[in-house]
């Protein structure tokens, strides 16, 4: 038996962030992980995330995204690994009422999130665009946002990173080993592990990805679980597609919701080499992250390029050099949720990032940290389970 001040239920993006937040502030914590985070199960994989601090999805995230740049830059420091590369990013918003991660406007309405945060950006014609960078190929009448202190993050790397620094600050992680039951303790929450472990902790927090809908239950019924892939492509001129030329992108290109995708520049030194493109799909839901099919076959990626790749990005090869699946747990409105259990007040529930969530976990890793130690009284609004779209889910 382990008795703790708080259970961490999860090490994914949230749940390492978090576990090393509640350690700096001294709090005795356990993190609880059915794998060896950092991991390729779940949804914080794949070498790269998209960062930007213009937030398109809605002015609550823009706090986490900043305070998330802030926290990667310290994590380096100590590290002494790079964790977040500064090489822009570029939204060519070429339908303005896409929708993109649930929103409609991703292009007008990152230009102003960034206006009113004071975050450094640019719109651009889509000539000046196509003079920048020379890969795109824009028709036009696009809406284009730059963000030069854009760019990504390194998923595994930021994971261990925070689980490693954790640590040092003493706290406990357990892996390998789901969660199989969590339920209300005498003096707080018990959390009881498939091998036998019981952990005894004053709170917790639920922050297990794909895995939340059957942790929880009814509270998270509403949420989807969605199979993605990822695309590595090798382009006909590899300096053309490197940092300081080719920044990471989003672009939309007509208003249903899978007329987007998104992509990032080919950092060397990587173990898949290559331009790294996705779209996201919202209509094909499995019933559990164990359902996922993890194969990409070549007709998905050869599905991608002609939709969305071919006749946009100049010089790259059709065919994957390297391709793989993840997880999305999507909302209805595409909004997160940090709140706590509506029966058992002393969990804190961390789901639905929506495809969307990395860029801001390090910064609400720190917010979910307070809320639990009651430093923070209220939730984000916008992230309540309480609010109409998971209400009539």
């Amino acid at each position: 038996m382990i008795k703790a001040d708080v259970a961490v239920v999860g090490l994914g993006a949230f749940g390492a962030a978090t576990l090393y937040q509640l350690a700096r502030a001294g709090v005795k914590a356990v993190g609880i992980d059915r794998f060896a985070p950092p991991h390729d199960q779940g949804s914080s994989h794949g070498d790269t995330r998209i960062t930007r601090a213009g937030v398109g999805e809605g002015e609550a995230y823009v706090p986490f995204a900043l305070r998330s740049h802030q926290i990667w830059r310290e994590l380096e420091a100590e590290s002494g690994e790079q964790l977040y590369l500064d090489c822009g990013l570029l939204i060519v918003d070429g339908a303005e009422e896409a929708e993109f991660h649930g929103k409609s406007g991703i292009g007008k309405c990152s230009v102003l999130a960034a206006r009113n945060a004071g975050v450094e950006h640019s719109v651009l014609t889509p000539a000046e665009a196509m003079r920048a960078f020379s890969q795109f190929r824009l028709q036009g009448h696009e809406l284009v946002y730059f963000e030069p202190g854009g760019g990504l993050v390194f998923p595994e790397r930021c994971i261990a990173a925070q689980l490693k620094a954790a640590q040092r600050l003493g706290a406990q992680i357990v892996t390998d080993d789901a969660v199989a039951r969590i339920e209300p303790g005498r003096h707080g929450v018990k959390v009881q592990t498939s091998s036998g472990l019981e952990v005894n902790a004053e709170s917790a927090v639920i922050c297990a990805g794909a895995w939340n809908p059957g942790l929880v239950g009814a509270p998270l019924a509403p949420m989807r679980l969605l199979r993605q892939t990822l695309h590595w492509f090798e382009p006909e001129d590899w300096s053309l597609y490197a940092p300081g030329r080719c920044p990471s992108f989003i672009w939309t290109h007509g208003a249903e919701p899978e007329a987007s995708f998104y992509g990032f520049p080919a950092i060397a030194g990587m173990e898949r080499r290559g331009v790294k493109i996705a779209t996201e799909q919202y209509t094909a839901a499995i019933d559990s992250p164990e359902a996922i099919e993890r194969h990409v076959d070549p007709s998905e990626t050869a599905a991608l390029f002609a939709a969305h790749v071919a006749g946009r990005m100049m010089g790259l090869k059709p065919g994957a050099l390297h391709a793989a699946a993840c997880v999305y747990t999507m909302a209805p409105d595409g909004d997160f949720v940090i709140d706590r259990h509506p029966q058992i007040e002393r969990i804190t529930l961390v789901s639905a990032c929506s495809g969307h969530g990395f860029k801001h976990s390090a910064g609400a890793g720190e917010f979910i940290a307070r809320l639990t130690l009651g430093e923070i009284v209220e939730p984000v609004a916008e992230f309540r389970l309480a609010r109409p779209a998971l209400q009539s889910g």
